[in-house]
């Protein structure tokens, strides 16, 4: 067994780990409520005063963890679903497996009245159901890149009109919660969406190993990868199955964020130039943006909180519609 190592792409992998360390230390510093760098040390181990324990270690750590977390996996997602349809459009968010994890969480909460473990699941069901109906509708003659955005984005719209029908016959006060955390939102995260983040993000990551062959043989035609040795159905399930895991545990565990996995893989294999998913580089990317557009939503708009949804939300559809031109002129879209 031999691991190619490309130059490059390590050296970028550690320029983003250091980027994101330094962002979630300024974010564990910063806010109405400051600290030193020294006093945000000494709260982390447990030698700090009682208002810089309270506030670094069980408000901000615990949403700056999940935010790495969630932007990890969402990044992950978003590169292996790109790399499946060949097209930089085919985000989990894009082609409605994000709207359809959306639509199990919310059925859970709001008809079967679950807690978070239970939307969680139904999280991770809605996500996986969606992508079986997409890719069953997008499969004639084998899965043509372009015909499998095109169904994922009229599933997306159409799952977007349940998700709104759904709040709208719910009890006032679940409606309320309902629509605070379908935009997205890391506020009041705790240990809880933590640790479920980083578990499935350690089961993804295995995942992603045993498939890092196929889906860097996935970018040719089924033709030319069948022909390399690559079973092109099996590793088509095991690479949708666990974008899906990812993207559906996201959305558990922060709600549906839009238009974190459409720009990280493409940042990160700008950054590496490397061939192939790029599968950490595209993590440590999401979970970067995802940090970083937190600190904006909770800082820049001070007294008011925004959730960090509308931040991606705006910059993501500028980038979307950015993306939509270029493709359009190379008569890809």
């Amino acid at each position: 067994m031999s691991v190619q190592v490309h130059r490059r792409s390590v050296v970028v992998c550690f320029g983003l780990v250091v980027v994101l360390f330094i962002l979630v230390v300024v974010s564990l510093a910063a806010g109405s409520n400051s600290f030193t760098l020294k006093q945000v040390s000494t709260a982390l181990f447990g030698q700090g005063g009682p208002a810089a324990e309270l506030i670094v270690t069980e408000l901000r750590l615990p949403r700056a963890i999940t935010a790495v977390l969630v932007g990890a996996a969402l990044g992950i997602s978003g590169a292996i679903f790109q790399s499946l349809t060949r097209n930089p459009l085919g985000s989990p968010d894009v082609v409605g497996f994000g709207q359809g994890a959306t639509t199990g969480a919310l059925v859970t909460m709001l008809l079967l009245h679950g807690g978070f473990a239970a939307a969680s699941f139904g999280a991770v069901i809605g996500g996986a159901v969606t992508a079986v109906l997409v890719f069953t509708l997008s499969a004639h003659n084998g899965i043509a890149p372009l015909r499998l955005v095109l169904v994922g984005l009229g599933t997306a719209l159409a799952l977007n009109s349940v998700n709104s029908l759904l709040i709208v016959r719910s009890q006032l006060y679940d409606a309320q919660s309902a629509s605070a955390w379908i935009v997205g939102n890391l506020a009041g995260r705790e240990w809880t969406q933590a640790r479920l983040m980083g578990g499935v993000l350690v089961v993804g990551l295995v995942l992603c190993a045993l498939l890092a062959r196929p889906l860097s043989l996935s970018e040719f035609s089924d033709e030319r990868s069948t022909s390399l040795g690559m079973h092109v159905n099996r590793a088509r399930i095991g690479a949708v199955s666990t974008g899906v895991l990812l993207a559906s545990a996201a959305v558990a565990a922060a709600g549906p964020i839009q238009f974190v996995a459409l720009p990280a893989p493409q940042i990160a294999r700008r950054l590496t130039r490397a061939a192939g998913p790029n599968l950490v580089a595209s993590g440590l990317t999401g979970a970067v943006l995802l940090v970083a557009a937190d600190f904006v939503a909770r800082e820049a708009f001070q007294p008011r909180l925004l959730p960090v949804g509308v931040v991606t939300g705006v910059v993501g559809g500028l980038y979307l519609a950015w993306l939509l031109s270029r493709e359009w002129k190379k008569g890809r879209a």
